[in-house]
């Protein structure tokens, strides 16, 4: 048992017939991330350079898509790396770190997303004050908090699994996540406490403050004007798509990290939780985003001069 205790690396039994479809899963893996990075960054580049862009809105809609960048690059490069090797491994601590950063990614999402629908929540519903509370210092606290917030709290359950011991070495995903508690020799009620608590303060409380606020745009935006209407549809049915399909993967994945399903199953559930959400998130907002839409547009089909 002692020499078991020693063991650093923790394999990676998520995969199947790896060796066999080694170099199909690179292409399919290798080309949905540089489609991701080069997708968000067009985004992002085009919301930094243009002057029109440089409102709340489009602020958090970049926070958002660096925050997806952010997202994919801790897991795919790992996973490139794994498709192509003999054993599929990663130390215990390289472990713990994706983890810890995967977490705090998902879970600032969520918050950037509670941070765009307050900011569509005053446009809409407080116009006339939009200006004054949603001033420069306001929009760098929404922007810093997503971020700071999930890094302080998941520190302690982070803390908590590094004290751990573990008594398997094969992990049943493809990357680092959750499913590292059936490792362990003995289960921690204090990692399972800090978890349900991260979970309700970082997940379950930014949906219902979201679809709260969102509740309240559309009641006020369908009693007015139908500009206001517009305005509303417009600019919070692409956050709310986003919310969506994040939130019923994120649910989804959890659930099957529980259930005992087929292998092949499982990997397809994990898949789609780190494609869809970085790979739609700028197309999203490219095609929905009237502002970034005309100049994605220009960018791509520049006009012809006579």
């Amino acid at each position: 048992m002692g020499e078991n205790f020693n063991v650093t690396y923790i394999t990676f039994g998520g995969y199947v017939e790896v060796e066999k479809y080694k170099y199909a899963y690179f292409m399919v893996i290798f080309i949905t991330y540089i489609f991701i990075i080069c997708s968000n960054l067009t985004i992002i580049c085009l919301i930094c350079i243009h002057q029109n862009l440089h409102e709340p809105l489009y602020i958090f809609i970049a926070a958002l898509l660096v925050n997806s960048v952010l997202y994919s690059t801790v897991v795919y490069p790992k996973l490139l790396i794994d498709v192509l090797s003999e054993k599929q491994v990663i130390s215990y601590s390289a472990c713990l770190f994706q983890i810890f950063m995967f977490y705090v990614l998902v879970t600032s999402e969520l918050l950037l997303l509670a941070s765009m629908a307050y900011d569509r929540y005053v446009s809409i519903c407080k116009p006339l004050q939009y200006s004054t509370i949603m001033r420069k210092t306001t929009v760098t606290v929404l922007l810093v908090l997503p971020w700071l917030i999930p890094v302080c709290t998941s520190l302690c359950a982070w803390i908590l699994m590094v004290k751990q011991r573990l008594c398997k070495f094969t992990l049943p995903s493809i990357f680092c996540n959750n499913s590292i508690y059936k490792l362990y020799c003995v289960k921690s009620r204090a990692i399972t406490i800090c978890g349900i608590v991260v979970l309700i303060n970082l997940t379950v409380c930014p949906v219902v403050f979201i679809l709260f606020t969102y509740t309240r745009i559309f009641i006020i935006a369908y009693r007015s004007s139908p500009e206001v209407r517009k305005k509303a549809a417009q600019t919070c049915l692409p956050h709310l798509l986003v919310l969506v399909c994040f939130f019923f993967l994120l649910t989804y994945n959890v659930v099957m990290m529980e259930a005992d399903v087929p292998k092949t199953v499982f990997l397809i559930m994990t898949l789609q939780l780190v494609l869809y959400h970085p790979l739609f998130n700028p197309i999203i907002y490219g095609l929905k985003m009237t502002e970034i839409y005309r100049h994605l547009k220009n960018l791509l089909c520049p006009p012809k001069l006579n």
